[in-house]
């Protein structure tokens, strides 16, 4: 992560400075924080205060952003105060910019989803991508969603894409888990869920649960499905259970069966005997259009509200408040805030003044989301 370390300034400076770049500070302890905006971004940086130094460095929950911009950042910030820097890893290099693909996705491309494409089917956790490369080039009228947190991964078949000239590929480095929520009901003809983490010691991060197999049969259309394969007897078990317990639907198992292209780990495990198990869980039904009306709006607060420090558990969502710093010009707080789903959760810092509003940006607009962002309004209303 970029950061300054500078020689101890007075840190009034920045509440009496007039640079455009400095919006508020606030304090906590022997620690301040300062929100900064550039280029209408912001961004809270933290100052962390020593005897013979001051560290400079954008705070944690800035993490992912782009290294660069926040270089960018720690730069303006240390010029425009003037600030006697000792050290500093921000040197601008020879800008190399993100990925920038039309075929790399966020989730918010899927907020209001729409595609010419007539089908569509989604893989989560495509790994090499040679099953997704190998579907596409088959299905070029199909629209297919690959899902990726590895980043390396990503890198690669977004090379693939464009040197095999597919147009039929849109790629989302995201938890599976939330993108099958943002996406409207009976729209998919294919779930693929190859070979994933089994995560024995620790079941609760597995893709496969009560909630992924309700929210994949209410995307598939009608007759389509959802395929694990899973070379696990643990998994297989697990997901027996899991696959068992909707209402209206079938599934059924197959094992040591072949299919038209295998990754490299399959045919390893082939080549060791390993059982191979394939699931398919098959949607019985039209399921019911829902709309996700979510805002993340907070209308007029009490900006002097006790914050609790206990965690407000229930019972598929939490909240809990993290330090708080008050702004030094009178106006409101800082609050750190982790809430949301157990698996997935959203860490967020809340400016509250005479409203709020979180950074860096809004939650991912999921319904667990929404309904922990009520109760933090619950707690901001007094």
């Amino acid at each position: 992560m970029p950061h300054i370390k500078v020689a101890p300034f007075d840190t009034e400076i920045i509440s009496s400075s007039a640079s455009s770049l400095i919006e508020f500070r606030a304090v906590h302890s022997s620690k301040d924080i300062v929100l900064v905006n550039r280029n209408d971004k912001k961004i809270f940086l933290d100052i962390v205060k020593k005897e013979r130094e001051y560290l400079v460095k954008p705070n944690k929950i800035t993490k992912g952003s782009d290294t660069a911009f926040l270089k960018e950042v720690l730069n303006a910030f240390a010029s425009e105060l003037n600030l006697e820097v000792l050290h500093a890893n921000t040197a601008e290099k020879p800008y190399k910019p993100k990925i920038a693909h039309e075929f790399f996705k966020t989730i918010e491309d899927f907020y209001n989803f729409k595609t010419d494409f007539k089908k569509i089917k989604l893989e989560v956790g495509f790994g090499s991508a040679r099953h997704l490369l190998y579907r596409a080039n088959e299905d070029k009228d199909t629209l297919f969603i690959g899902i990726e947190i590895h980043s390396a991964s990503i890198n690669q078949l977004l090379k693939q894409i464009t040197l095999q000239n597919i147009e039929n590929i849109w790629v989302v480095n995201y938890d599976a888990r939330l993108l099958l929520e943002m996406l409207p009901s009976n729209i998919l003809d294919k779930i693929f869920v190859h070979f994933p983490v089994p995560w024995d010691k620790k079941p609760h991060r597995r893709v496969i649960s009560n909630f992924f197999v309700n929210e994949s049969i209410r995307a598939l259309k009608k007759g389509a499905s959802l395929e694990l394969r899973t070379d696990s007897q643990n998994y297989y078990e697990y997901s027996l259970k899991v696959f068992s317990t909707p209402k209206s639907s079938k599934f059924s198992v197959e094992k040591n069966i072949d299919i038209a292209v295998t990754s490299k780990y399959e045919d390893r495990w082939k080549k060791m005997n390993k059982d191979i198990y394939t699931l398919t869980l098959e949607s019985l039904e039209v399921s019911e259009n829902r709309e996700l009306n979510i805002d993340f709006g907070f209308g007029d607060l009490n900006s002097g509200v006790e914050i609790p420090r206990d965690s407000m558990i229930k019972e598929d969502h939490f909240v809990h408040f993290g330090k708080k710093y008050d702004r030094v010009d009178g106006k409101g707080f800082v609050v750190e805030c982790s809430f949301g789903s157990f698996n997935i959760p959203e860490k967020k810092m809340l400016v509250v003044d005479k409203s709020g509003y979180y950074l860096p940006l809004n939650p991912v607009k999921s319904l667990v989301n929404f309904k922990a962002h009520n109760l933090i309004k619950e707690v901001l209303n007094g």
